[in-house]
């Protein structure tokens, strides 16, 4: 362990041989005046003054970057709500649509193969028949409707139908030779479903913000 360096005892006021001060270190002041007072005072304040607004702009800066990260946070969530928003929007509307699709179909059941038949018109006005394919038991006056709604689209072959165990509800089938076109409501609905889910996947969470009465 070493020992303690010692100061050697020193003098204020030095003097020389001749009796002249040498050396002389500055006494510390004791008393002073209302003005120097009034100016140690005022310096004090504008020292403590200016700590203070540092200290302040501090507390600032670090209350401004919590309330940065608090909304980036708040904003990713609520990205999370819109998109959840958006699926549950989008499920209940294709419900909906079902819903009412099932229902016209249940009070129009020869509309869908009528609206087809039109749609294929130039496709089958050369064909010399066409052989319509539906479910057990809804074949019943469909010859008849088929053959009009034919008649008003220019096809003049022949029109058969035959129901079949393959088709479940307004399923049905056109073959018309060169070509057939099918209609299932169950797979229309998966094809709504995943193109629905695809283009929600693809938006993600970079969609425009919902707002109020508005779209988005």
């Amino acid at each position: 362990m070493s020992e303690p360096i010692l100061e050697k005892f020193g003098f204020d006021t030095v003097f020389d041989g001749t009796g002249n001060v040498s050396q002389s270190r500055p006494r510390p002041k004791r008393f002073y005046t209302a003005e120097e007072v009034a100016e140690v005072r005022a310096q004090a304040y504008a020292e403590g003054e200016q700590k203070a607004l540092a200290d302040m702009a501090g507390l600032q800066a670090r209350a401004l970057a919590g309330i940065a990260r608090s909304v980036e946070e708040g904003l990713g969530v609520l990205a999370h709500v819109a998109h959840a928003h958006r699926e549950g929007s989008a499920a209940l509307a294709l419900a909906c649509g079902k819903a009412i699709a099932g229902e016209v179909l249940d009070l129009f059941p020869q509309a869908a193969i009528q609206k087809a038949l039109e749609s294929l018109a130039r496709e089958i006005e050369s064909e010399p028949r066409l052989l319509v394919s539906v479910a057990p038991g809804m074949g019943a006056g469909l010859q008849e409707a088929l053959s009009a709604t034919a008649a008003a689209a220019g096809f003049a072959g022949q029109i058969w139908v035959r129901e079949d165990n393959g088709h479940t509800g307004a399923a049905f089938t056109l073959d018309f030779g060169d070509g057939s076109a099918s209609f299932d409501p169950e797979e229309a609905e998966g094809r709504v479903r995943d193109a629905l889910r695809t283009a929600l996947a693809t938006e993600g969470l970079h969609a425009e913000p919902l707002e109020p009465g508005g779209e988005g």
